[in-house]
């Protein structure tokens, strides 16, 4: 059962766990920074990353989303979360937080480059796009977008928001 844990500094913890698995079973990890000794030395903003189609069964991003990308760049928003969906296993999940959009951290760090909301995972999710395009105000991005992602858990404290996106294979894309 690999997982891998990216933007993983050098914390090692697991803080959010499906199906009571709170303990690593086959860890490896990934950073940018050499000196925190990842498995992985690589730059998120690099896509895709360096691992092969359907290799793990989870992947952990903890306070680590809101670090990359910039802030209305929808397409590379749409791009990081369908190669995280390509290295994960059919059915694997996503794990992680990210500041809540109301705490002092989700702006107050000068290393924070956008802000993601619990509403942004409605865009990942490809029956929302089925339920609701032509009917709200959703706007379309099949046409950039083919992963789908099931927001299966979430949990919002005073600053963070903790959620696991389950990798929906295949996806249930339809236009």
């Amino acid at each position: 059962m690999p997982e891998l844990l990216i933007g993983c500094g050098s914390r090692r913890a697991k803080d959010v766990w499906v199906a009571n698995k709170t303990e690593w079973t086959d860890l490896r990890t990934l950073d940018i920074n050499a000196d925190h000794k990842p498995d992985v030395v690589h730059d998120l903003n690099d896509i895709p990353l360096p691992f092969a189609d359907d290799t793990f069964d989870e992947v952990h991003a903890y306070e680590v989303l809101e670090h990359v990308g910039q802030q209305g760049d929808y397409k590379f928003f749409f791009a990081q979360f369908a190669d995280i969906w390509r290295i994960l296993k059919p059915q694997g999940y996503l794990c992680g937080s990210v500041p809540m959009v109301t705490s002092p951290w989700a702006w107050g760090d000068p290393s924070h480059t956008r802000v993601i909301a619990k509403e942004s995972f409605t865009f990942l999710d490809q029956s929302e796009y089925t339920k609701q395009v032509g009917k709200t105000a959703l706007s379309d991005f099949r046409y950039i977008y083919k992963a789908d992602f099931a927001l299966i858990f979430e949990q919002a404290t005073e600053h963070r928001f903790f959620f696991v996106l389950q990798a929906i294979k295949p996806s249930r894309i339809s236009i």
